[in-house]
């Protein structure tokens, strides 16, 4: 994170922060406008709104304030995805790094290469080329979709059997008269299904429904499946100068591995997220796990846009039993009193990260 790049030193007197970035779907009606209200007129807005122009793009400004919010538009991958990016980065920027150490990141799914950037393995304009490029070549193949549905009860808590009965249909799905299924994303208390239109309709048919699941994800390719093959073909072409670097601090990917400052190879980093994070699954669920066994962080930040990652990473740590949650009734009494996972997209809980709420600590 070149703006804040001295702000990671080692301090005992800081409270340890584990950030966990947002994937696509986090960035809808109700969040139109936080962009320029967080950073309209910064210079890395402006840095970002002139590569957008130049690239013959809408400017995230024009998107975010002029032009009025239309999913059809705004939920474009060349155009939702540099809009997540610059608002996450926006929330990332604002935390007190005298109060605060980020002592690791992760993300979920295309929050890996936001992660990419808030651990420093690149630059935020190279980061925002590499969201840009890949949130287009997505768009344009629109290879599959994406069927998202949980495995938690009401309460959050997990029910193993119904999991081993969700994974089961991707074996009795698959395969079968052209269909394609498979494992996109392990979410916390929810998996996401992958596959081509003919596995989603025979997955859709066997669902039981339950409240607004099984839910469609609304211009999803099937992200991290072999259906990706050709995106990722044409990004190991087209991005094969992207200018990766060892981070400055931990990161954990989509399998639960940690790339350190002092261990990680630019070359391997590159490999991964041009190749095997595109095609097979992602576990978010792993991800959070090894960041707070590795870690042990004081509180979890999930920057913005929105705050629908909460809920997965909520029930990913009361799959863990961290800090004694067991339960959804658990989790929401313990963040009324004081917020242990702080989702920026949340105003009154962005504040608690901010210079001017020291009081609020003493």
């Amino acid at each position: 994170m070149s703006e804040t790049r001295n702000d990671f030193r080692s301090s005992t007197a800081r409270e340890r922060l584990l950030i966990v970035c947002p994937g696509r779907g986090t960035y809808n009606t109700a969040e139109w406008g936080t962009l320029n209200r967080l950073a309209g007129g910064s210079d890395w807005l402006k840095r970002f709104d002139a590569m957008r122009r130049e690239a013959g793009m809408p400017t995230l400004s024009e998107l975010d304030g002029e032009t009025a919010f239309r999913q059809s538009l705004h939920g474009r991958g060349e155009h939702a995805s540099p809009l997540i990016y610059a608002c996450a980065w926006a929330d990332l920027l604002a935390i007190d790094r005298e109060r605060y150490e980020v002592v690791a990141v992760t993300g979920n799914s295309m929050g890996w290469y936001i992660a990419l950037a808030a651990a420093g393995a690149l630059g935020p304009d190279e980061a925002l080329h590499l969201i840009g490029t890949m949130g287009l070549r997505m768009q344009e193949t629109l290879a599959g979709g994406q069927v998202i549905y949980p495995w938690v009860d009401e309460a959050w808590r997990p029910d193993w059997e119904q999991r081993r009965e969700l994974l089961g249909l991707i074996e009795r799905i698959h395969g079968r008269e052209g269909t394609e299924l498979y494992l996109s994303i392990d979410l916390g208390g929810m998996l996401v299904f992958g596959g081509n239109e003919a596995g989603l309709a025979r997955l859709i048919e066997a669902l039981p429904p339950r409240e607004r699941f099984p839910l469609r994800l609304h211009q999803h390719a099937a992200f991290h499946t072999p259906l990706q093959e050709g995106v990722k073909r044409e990004a190991r072409r087209e991005l094969a100068s992207l200018p990766l670097r060892a981070p400055e601090v931990p990161m954990i990917d989509g399998r639960g591995h940690v790339w350190t400052p002092w261990s990680s190879d630019p070359e391997q980093l590159w490999d991964y997220t041009l190749g095997e994070q595109l095609v097979a699954p992602y576990d978010f669920t792993a991800a959070v796990r090894v960041g707070i066994r590795e870690f042990a962080p004081d509180r979890i930040v999930i920057p913005g846009p929105g705050a629908t990652l909460g809920g997965a990473t909520a029930q990913a740590l009361i799959q863990l039993g961290w800090k004694g949650l067991d339960d959804k009734a658990t989790f929401q009494r313990r963040q009324a009193e004081e917020p242990q996972l702080i989702c920026m997209g949340i105003p009154e809980q962005r504040e608690w990260l901010l210079a001017c709420q020291e009081s609020r600590f003493s």
